[in-house]
């Protein structure tokens, strides 16, 4: 553990456990054993009780309680909510020797953070109860790296919640002492020997999902951490972890093929944010040629993940509408295969990108002027450009359409990350009108990689061109909307208040 918080992480001084979560593959399993089984390195079995209320109240919160025995001794650890990428608050507390699994007592974590958050939870007197267990064999030892002491633990094991059980086996790096730049090092070089995939959900997370018998929720952007007074290159790392905090859970849970097509379409929304905001605030950076070269290189895994996502948003809507429109029964497309985005996500070239993000993220550290000077600068630049495209667009070429979205889906991304220092009012006008203009031109998209797929299937099936000829009968009203929507939304880009 450290004492001490990254920046923008919101929590109160307290412990700190600095950490990254690997999962790794079969197939490297020895291997990595043996690389870590040194003469230094120590083998501990790891069996803990977790508890909550009934209704999982403290995981609501953020808290994980348990009590854990570590060879020969028992531990009880609360940790609280994080950052979601690298850190939880944690307070240890070492028990005295007994036999028995010792029941949790919530005033041993008195006096710390976590602690206060866990007290208010049971306030009323709710009684805790055990909701699930992890049986693992700890593999570690200790290294340095970069000015760091970093431990380096393979578990293996299993997570028990009644009748159901899920494997364990994760590779984990914890910050013991110095920058948190040398953990993301020391991480990536083990992430390209293994092929190992990065996995921010803890086995707390993980145990409480078994225990409910459900499957990981879909994460969805949360609100911007930016705020006022604010150096730039502090913005920026906020602003790239707060789209790591709705890419990464996502893209664990489609990497374990746990996510449907929502948490795909999540996913996607959180990396062409990330996009977004290493394109506009590349200059804010502390490395901005990492986050140039961050932004090229995720072009690619973006692309390869987007014919599912075309493919679960077609049959989302034209299904439906097509059997309003009394369709004829129709065999459609073969479905793109679902394991395309998992292979995809369980790449260490994926993982490697990830924590390249992570450590741009870390990086706080450049001084500067405050940012509201720098945001207001950036919003009037691109607004401008937006009006001067939406001025020079031919509605009939579907590729300039596809750019102008693209182009209006990143105004909107970084605006939102930008909006606790922009003008209030009229910032929250033009995202109304952005999110208008992008739901029309969404519309249009939609429709015309619809018709493309169709076009293409006729030949299979003849009934077809009932597709083709409905999706192009709704064509010229699905442009008139979007000529309005991008009308409106340049009237309000030009009203200065």
């Amino acid at each position: 553990m450290r004492t001490g918080i990254l920046p923008g992480a919101g929590l109160g001084p307290a412990d700190v456990e600095i950490e990254l979560k690997f999962i790794v593959p079969a197939t490297a399993r020895a291997a990595l054993v043996r690389r870590l089984a040194t003469a230094s390195a120590r083998s501990l079995p790891l069996r803990a009780a977790y508890f909550d209320t009934a209704d999982d109240r403290l995981a609501a919160a953020g808290l994980a309680l348990r009590v854990r025995r570590e060879g020969r001794r028992w531990v009880q650890t609360l940790k609280g909510r994080g950052d979601g990428l690298l850190q939880r608050a944690e307070h240890e507390v070492p028990l005295p020797a007994q036999r028995g699994v010792p029941l949790p007592d919530p005033a041993r974590h008195a006096g710390s953070a976590p602690g206060a958050a866990l007290a208010e939870q049971l306030a009323d007197g709710a009684a805790l109860v055990e909701r699930y267990r992890t049986d693992v064999r700890r593999l570690s030892r200790v290294v340095r790296h970069a000015g760091a002491r970093i431990e380096v633990a393979y578990d293996e094991g299993r997570i028990v919640a009644g009748e159901r059980h899920v494997a364990v086996c994760e590779l984990e790096f914890e910050l013991l002492s110095g920058p948190t730049p040398a953990l993301i090092d020391l991480a990536a070089r083990w992430v390209a020997q293994f092929g190992l995939r990065l996995d921010v959900t803890t086995k707390s997370e993980r145990g409480l999902l078994l225990a409910r018998g459900v499957a990981a929720p879909v994460v969805r952007a949360r609100p911007s951490r930016v705020v006022p007074g604010m150096t730039p290159a502090s913005a920026f790392a906020a602003m790239v972890g707060d789209a790591l905090a709705q890419v990464l859970p996502n893209a664990a849970a489609c990497a374990g093929a746990e996510g449907g097509a929502e948490a795909l379409h999540q996913l996607r929304v959180g990396l062409r944010r990330l996009r977004s905001v290493l394109h506009a605030g590349v200059d804010w950076s502390s490395d901005p040629a990492a986050a140039r070269a961050l932004a090229q290189a995720l072009r690619a895994p973006f692309a390869r993940l987007g014919a599912q996502r075309d493919d679960d948003a077609m049959r989302a809507w034209l299904a439906p509408a097509l059997a309003e429109a009394g369709a004829p029964p129709l065999d459609w497309p073969a479905a793109a295969p679902a394991g395309d985005s998992a292979a995809e996500l369980n790449t260490p070239a994926f993982s490697a990108l990830m924590l390249e993000a992570l450590r741009l993220a870390s990086q706080t550290g450049t001084p500067g002027a405050a940012l509201d000077d720098a945001a207001r600068a950036w919003q009037r630049r691109a607004e401008r450009r937006v009006v001067a495209a939406v001025r020079d667009l031919d509605l009939a070429d579907d590729a300039a359409l596809h750019r102008l979205r693209k182009r209006l889906k990143r105004l909107r991304y970084v605006l939102e990350a930008l909006q606790p220092v922009l003008p209030r009012k009229r910032t929250a006008r033009v995202l109304r009108a952005l999110q208008r203009a992008l739901e029309a031109l969404g519309r249009c998209h939609d429709e015309a990689v619809a018709q493309s797929i169709w076009r293409t299937h006729v030949e299979a099936e003849p009934r077809g061109w009932f597709v083709v000829g409905w999706l192009a009968a709704r064509r010229p009203r699905s442009l008139r909307s979007a000529e309005r929507c991008l009308g409106d939304l340049t009237r309000a880009i030009s009203q200065r208040r």
